[in-house]
């Protein structure tokens, strides 16, 4: 699958970011994966993305199109060609659009189930909650700006959650076929992040105790990007066994 260079502007990314047992996640992981850990822990999370302006490379910004998009997404190494590489691993992928749901897993990378999104932002609050329309994902949070990360974090400040997440650009998507991983690289101009403080965060996903036994899994911070410049490239997938 070869995808043309997309361009757009990332006007609003969260990553809402799990800790959990290395063991647990270990199962979920398909070969040739290993978690990407802190402090000994996994780190399992959420990417929730508003895209704008974006169209193939070089067309005007009057074509662009808008989604508001989710990543249920898992920090990962692997070894290739005697050399360790990290990324993310993609158990889920969810859209507000029909464009991307259509053409998810054929011309663009990663199939994206349909969902309904629901974002409210106010000055420097943002309620957002999305569910799917298969009714088998859902996602709630608060939040607001924040200054650092949450003194429970398992990363000792903010820049050091930046260094984590900032090499783990190239990420692959399960397929309902599950005999191949869809790739992709997401290509950011710059790199910044902010703190978001999180009242309340709810995820069926990482909720579900068959996946994630009780205790297993907590919350731990969340990060916040805005306005940044981007482009999406193809990557190889990968063959499953």
């Amino acid at each position: 699958m070869r995808l043309p260079t997309i361009q757009g502007i990332i006007k609003r990314r969260i990553l809402v970011n799990f800790r959990t047992d290395a063991n647990t996640v270990r199962q979920i992981l398909p070969a040739p994966f290993r978690p990407k850990l802190n402090d000994g822990r996994a780190i399992a999370g959420i990417c929730l993305i508003r895209l704008e302006q974006m169209r193939p490379k070089f067309a005007p910004e009057f074509v662009g199109l808008s989604s508001e998009n989710a990543a249920h997404r898992i920090a990962v190494l692997w070894d290739e060609n005697g050399a360790t590489r990290e990324g993310v691993f993609i158990p889920r992928r969810d859209t507000g659009s029909n464009l991307n749901h259509i053409v998810g897993g054929t011309i663009f990378p990663g199939e994206a189930h349909k969902a309904t999104f629901t974002v409210k932002e106010i000055g420097d609050e943002i309620n957002f909650a999305m569910r799917s329309d298969d009714q088998t994902v859902a996602i709630e949070f608060k939040g607001k700006n924040a200054e650092e990360l949450p003194k429970t974090s398992v990363f000792t400040s903010l820049a050091a959650a930046s260094n984590f997440f900032e090499p783990g650009s190239l990420g692959f998507s399960a397929t309902s076929g599950a005999h191949r991983l869809d790739g992709v690289m997401l290509q950011t101009k710059e790199w910044r992040v902010d703190a978001l403080d999180l009242s309340f965060v709810r995820s069926s996903f990482y909720d579900d105790t068959k996946i994630f036994p009780s205790g297993s899994i907590e919350f731990d911070h969340a990060l916040i990007m805005r306005n940044i410049k981007h482009e999406w490239h193809s990557a190889p997938s990968f063959e499953l066994k």
